[in-house]
């Protein structure tokens, strides 16, 4: 008889239970990438300046960050199911809150119950599709879901822009209020933690200070540190650009519309898809996860200096280098299989969502630095940031991720050949 994760049925079910996971993940895209696009409406109808709008954009993810080592235990004791359908009312309430705020101090409660909430959407699905799937199908499955998950990213744009102009972002962020309330039901009444004879359902929970020793276990491999640097950089750099600063660079530096902006960020996000599908399956192909995610690093590093070095440039010298961050930041989810190839599957809950805390931790200082930066210099007469402002945001971001990958490169790979060989042992014996 073949193991329950062979069986043709558990996948189709998988899949079902992915997209779900997957189409709850859209509505966390579009709240922390919103302010890219309404962020200077934002700082206009508030009245504050760069660096409160880099610490309201960074407060979602100081949010996110702070749930996923709780989301761990949750997840290896609750399971998925209860734990995300739980998490994404805290998120709802929180968007309920923001949309309704009249100052900036509740705007930032509701950014920071938001991330909370919708920090456990990406690790619960990995969990999902770890138990789900064979090993060498995560990266694939992963990607697919960043890049439905990254349809908000592109309702965050130029759609966001034009109904931002048509009923206010107040309006639309009611809109994906309901949305995020819809996902919560669907998750509850779709989501299954694991198939049939997986031994997760018939686990003995294990008691608290057990819980802890095995999220100790994960901290103190020492394979795990290399990974989390460029973890900790990678995604804060790009989306640095793609989720703050790159719409009011191209408005006040190049002299964009919103809707112009919008749709360059929209087109970058598309990149950012079509990213996910082409790195996504490329470690089985090329039997390598380290070097792909260097790889695709060390070009974003080029485009990074390109943005920091090219004075008053012609327009379409930042719309292509945006465009090209979007595609080769998707390297960055091969980081994230990397990890989750040195993490025992007993720990796969609080493993995986120590590499996310890394990841959404990095975004939420850099989010915050970012604001700080920018808000070191002068504004012009009219009251934009000046192009060396943002020269100087760039040429930062480039040092970062330098350093990130400098010492990531001396992590020790894990191949997929390598994962599916242990694989057929373990079911041999």
């Amino acid at each position: 008889m073949q193991p329950a994760e062979r069986r043709p049925f558990p996948h189709r079910r998988g899949l079902i239970i992915v997209t779900t996971m997957a189409t709850a993940y859209v509505a966390s895209h579009f709240f922390r990438a919103s302010n890219v696009t309404i962020g200077l409406d934002l700082m206009r109808d508030l009245g504050i300046g760069p660096e409160a709008l880099g610490a309201l954009t960074g407060a979602f993810f100081f949010g996110f960050a702070a749930m996923q080592i709780p989301c761990g235990f949750l997840f290896d004791h609750f399971g998925p199911r209860r734990t995300v359908t739980g998490l994404l009312i805290l998120a709802t309430i929180g968007g309920a809150i923001f949309t309704l705020a009249p100052s900036w101090p509740v705007l930032l409660t509701g950014r920071v119950l938001m991330g909370a909430g919708f920090g456990v959407m990406l690790i619960g699905t990995m969990v999902v599709v770890t138990r789900w799937f064979p090993p060498d199908r995560f990266s694939t499955l992963i990607a697919m879901v960043m890049s439905i998950g990254l349809v908000g990213n592109l309702a965050a744009t130029t759609p966001l822009a034009w109904a931002s102009e048509a009923i206010g972002w107040r309006g639309v962020f009611g809109v994906a209020v309901v949305f995020t309330a819809l996902a919560a039901v669907a998750v509850w009444l779709v989501v299954r933690d694991a198939p049939p004879g997986h031994p997760f359902l018939d686990r003995t929970a294990e008691p608290p200070r057990q819980m802890l020793q095995g999220l100790m276990e994960v901290l103190r491999n020492p394979r795990l540190k290399p990974i989390l640097a460029l973890n900790f950089c990678s995604y804060a750099c790009t989306f640095t650009v793609q989720g703050l600063w790159g719409g009011p660079f191209l408005r006040e530096v190049h002299g964009m519309s919103a809707i112009e902006a919008g749709n360059v960020l929209l087109a970058a996000v598309v990149t950012y898809q079509f990213g996910m599908l082409a790195f996504g399956p490329l470690d089985r192909l090329l039997d390598t996860r380290k070097w792909i995610a260097i790889g695709g690093s060390l070009v974003v590093i080029a485009l990074l200096a390109t943005l920091a070095l090219a004075s008053q440039p012609p327009a379409w010298v930042p719309v292509a280098a945006i465009l090209g961050i979007g595609f080769f930041s998707a390297s960055s989810t091969m980081v994230l299989t990397h990890g989750r190839g040195i993490i025992p599957d007993r720990l796969i809950g609080r493993g995986m969502s120590t590499l996310n805390t890394s990841v959404m931790l990095g975004v939420a200082c850099m989010q915050s630095l970012s604001g700080v930066i920018v808000g070191a210099f002068e504004p012009l007469a009219g009251g934009a940031r000046s192009e060396t402002a943002y020269r100087a945001l760039f040429g930062v971001l480039t040092m970062v991720l330098i350093i990130a990958v400098a010492i990531y490169s001396r992590s020790s790979d894990v191949r997929p050949s390598d994962e599916m060989r242990a694989r057929l042992k373990a079911h041999e014996a």
